[in-house]
């Protein structure tokens, strides 16, 4: 690109060049959007040595900024991690085409015979930070329902980002269908990010993935509508009524999986009659497992914790760190996450049918579970093959987003020279 100094018209050219291939992609042939996918899944794998490479560029850099190893896991990329991405792709390839699906059908006693359809949102753009799958899932969404998108990732990235985005563009050019549909901003000025959240012309709908800072910073002053979770403060509840062995294997995993992912737990609530066994056990199983448990009153008492302090109800840790809170029941425990929750995701492990009912009902996070890990919170694990991201607001898409939360819909009306009384 010619404007590699003048970031205004570097971003104003692919804004003009994604809304050409939005044009295109709204009525673009479903098969040749899963061929694009496909292609570039065979791409990520063909390039793979290629890839890792990039990545090492990245994980260098990132350590020379001083990143946090939570940060860091979620930039390295390692061969499993490659062969993730690649499956994200074919599932997304494989998954029924939202665009032009009927969501609702009836007749009027005019005559009229109206539908409502899945139409393409138009350019999405994309600005995220250090996680380089990123590129390949936002990609594949936006193009599986029809959306041109405007990538821009962190400078951690940059050359993993590169390095995928280009078995992306390998993917559209062999199928057929328009390059420009998938773009990445090719700097890391963040004068390319103030741009992007004022392309009002251009932009239906901005999706940030990354910190509190970026996050905030985009929901201030984007001037396009945004898809967005400000933090993942993600709470588990254990009831009195819990099972042992399921609590001591989901409060683990929710917590020490992968830490500084937005559906790593941060707090731990646990009722009051359980404290000093199960709730004593469960403590004792984190600080083993090497989490720095920041305990209330009561569990801090427990060997090897440290007394919480204001701060730490609330706080996303993304690390080996953990609230913990003794509460009296259900009902203190959902007060507390009103309180101190962000709306992401949320658990109660009980074997109390009406405990859970109560949670589930009373609560209002974007994801609700019972029994199971809170790691979870992912668009691929709930079947879209990837996700673009968790939205925590409550108008238009909620929870992951995928394909068909990237759609809005338009109606379709029909009648037999049908006039108005």
């Amino acid at each position: 690109m010619k404007y590699e100094t003048d970031i205004p018209a570097m971003m104003a050219e692919l804004g003009a060049r994604a809304r050409a291939a939005a044009a295109e992609l709204a009525f673009a042939d479903p098969v040749a959007k899963a061929r694009a996918l496909m292609a570039a899944a065979d791409a990520v794998a063909a390039r793979e040595a290629e890839i890792l490479a990039a990545n090492e560029q990245d994980m260098a850099f990132g350590c020379d900024k001083g990143l946090s190893p939570a940060m860091l896991d979620r930039l390295k990329l390692d061969e499993a991690r490659i062969a993730g991405i690649v499956a994200g792709l074919r599932a997304v390839a494989a998954q029924p085409d939202p665009v032009g699906q009927v969501m609702a059908e009836w007749d009027m006693p005019t005559g009229l015979h109206i539908r409502r359809v899945r139409t393409p949102l138009g350019v999405i753009g994309v600005i995220y930070e250090s996680r380089p799958n990123v590129t390949a899932d936002a990609g594949a969404l936006c193009l599986k329902a029809g959306n041109a998108v405007i990538l821009r990732g962190g400078s951690e990235s940059f050359h993993s980002s590169g390095a995928l985005h280009a078995c992306l563009v390998d993917g559209l050019r062999a199928a057929g269908l328009p390059e420009d549909a998938i773009q990445r901003v090719p700097t890391r000025d963040r004068a390319a990010v103030s741009e992007m959240l004022a392309m009002t012309g251009v932009i239906d709908v901005i999706v940030p993935r990354g910190g509190k800072g970026l996050v905030g910073l985009v929901q201030r002053e984007a001037r396009v509508p945004v898809f967005a979770h400000l933090e993942g403060i993600v709470h588990i509840y254990v009831d009195r009524a819990a099972d042992p062995a399921k609590a001591l294997r989901v409060v683990l995993n929710a917590k020490t999986r992968r830490t500084g992912i937005c559906g790593a737990a941060e707090c731990l609530l646990i009722h009051r009659d359980i404290a000093d066994g199960l709730g004593a056990e469960l403590v004792a199983a984190l600080v083993a497992a090497g989490v720095r448990v920041h305990a209330d009153e009561v569990l801090a008492k427990l060997p090897c914790t440290m007394q919480a302090t204001a701060e730490d109800w609330g706080r996303e840790y993304l690390d080996m760190d953990i609230a913990a809170r003794v509460v009296e029941d259900v009902d203190a425990a959902i007060v507390h996450v009103r309180t101190y929750g962000s709306g992401h995701t949320d658990a109660i492990l009980t074997e109390d049918d009406a405990a859970a009912a109560r949670f589930f009902e009373r609560l209002d996070s974007a994801i609700l579970m019972r029994n199971a890990s809170t790691q979870f919170a992912d668009g691929g694990e709930f079947g879209m093959g990837a996700e673009i991201g968790i939205a925590t607001g409550k108008l238009h898409a909620r929870g992951p987003v995928g394909a068909e939360q990237l759609t809005s819909f338009k109606y379709l009306v029909e009648g037999d020279g049908t006039t108005r009384a």
